[in-house]
């Protein structure tokens, strides 16, 4: 993938700094944002970081990846995203580690942001659809690979359950099958680049911050519980909007092939949400029942995250105008 553009002084000092072998860089000074979800400049920042620890960036040095300067840039962008990502979830309920898959049940239940996957079904045009592919295909492309960070990270139960949801994600070892190539088989379908990347210029600071929250979360054992939690609500809302996609498809004429992404996922997520709520984080809250908040947190803020990104879509289309970055 090759270094976007910079969106302001620190992804340009990053973008800068990266061209050159790794050295000590300059410490920035992080000044408060009004927004750090929709901050360009710090999103971008972010995600440039991040993907490091990825499959890296097209002509940077790899041992960037564990450079301490660069660590701890990147640390300091991270404490006003963590916060902003906090105070967006608001207080998590206090529960005993026996009730925590109800009280994921209640997170996803009380979630109230709009139905980005109703309008796909029964009322977008292919143009609108084209972008919806090209925000996701920042995540799908590498589908399932924040959340197996976390793998190492649990022990027992829990690490069979995120194991066996993650081997599905991963096409249960065939590259044909796995989830990232039938998310590519249905760009192709609607004639977008299926090039790793291609489309992080266009995308807005509240699509990089979607992906920023599963990278933050997957790279730090301190927030192991966050990214159970995030992984159980992204399956237990994911069965639903996928068949509306699905169909969203169909209703503009695209065949079995194209849609075999969504389809795949209607019945795949109804099974994951039961492991991912019962088995991995009910598991993991028994063994260590100080995780609860965090896996809580992990689920309201992907639930949030998310809720601000369909209504940027939303927005957009409904002013008859793209969703997607047009500008520098």
């Amino acid at each position: 993938m090759k270094l976007p553009n910079p969106r302001g002084p620190i992804s340009e000092h990053l973008v800068d700094a990266l061209a050159r072998d790794p050295y000590e860089i300059e410490q920035l000074v992080v000044h408060d944002s009004r927004d750090p979800l929709t901050d360009e400049d710090l999103q971008l920042a972010l995600f440039i970081a991040y993907e490091l620890h990825y499959r890296g960036w097209d002509g940077v040095d790899e041992r960037w990846e564990w450079e301490p300067s660069l660590l701890r840039l990147r640390a300091a962008l991270e404490g006003p995203f963590e916060a902003a990502l906090r105070e967006l979830a608001g207080a998590v309920p206090t529960v005993e580690p026996a009730e925590v898959p109800h009280a994921l049940s209640g997170v996803v239940a009380a979630d109230d942001g709009p139905s980005l996957a109703k309008h796909l079904q029964t009322g977008s045009s292919v143009a609108e659809f084209r972008e919806f592919m090209m925000h996701r295909a920042v995540y799908h492309l590498r589908e399932a690979d924040p959340h197996s960070f976390a793998i190492p990270r649990l022990s027992g139960r829990a690490k069979a359950a995120l194991v066996e949801i993650q081997a599905d994600e991963y096409g249960q070892g065939r590259y044909e099958r796995m989830h990232a190539t039938l998310f590519a088989n249905t760009m192709t379908a609607l004639g977008l680049d299926t090039t790793y990347g291609a489309y992080v210029e266009a995308a807005p600071a509240i699509t990089l911050a979607t992906n920023n929250t599963m990278s933050l979360f997957g790279l730090h054992r301190r927030l192991r519980g966050a990214v159970a939690g995030h992984l159980a609500a992204f399956e237990m809302t994911s069965s639903l909007p996928n068949r509306r996609y699905g169909n969203g498809l169909r209703r503009l004429g695209f065949d079995a092939d194209a849609t075999l992404f969504f389809d795949e996922h209607i019945e795949a997520d109804a099974v994951h949400e039961q492991i991912a709520a019962t088995d991995l984080c009910g598991s993991l809250c028994a063994a260590e029942p100080h995780l609860i908040p965090d896996v809580l947190f992990g689920a309201t803020a992907c639930l949030a995250v998310d809720a601000r990104w369909a209504t940027h879509l939303l927005t957009a289309w409904s002013a008859d105008t793209t969703s997607l970055r047009t500008g520098p």
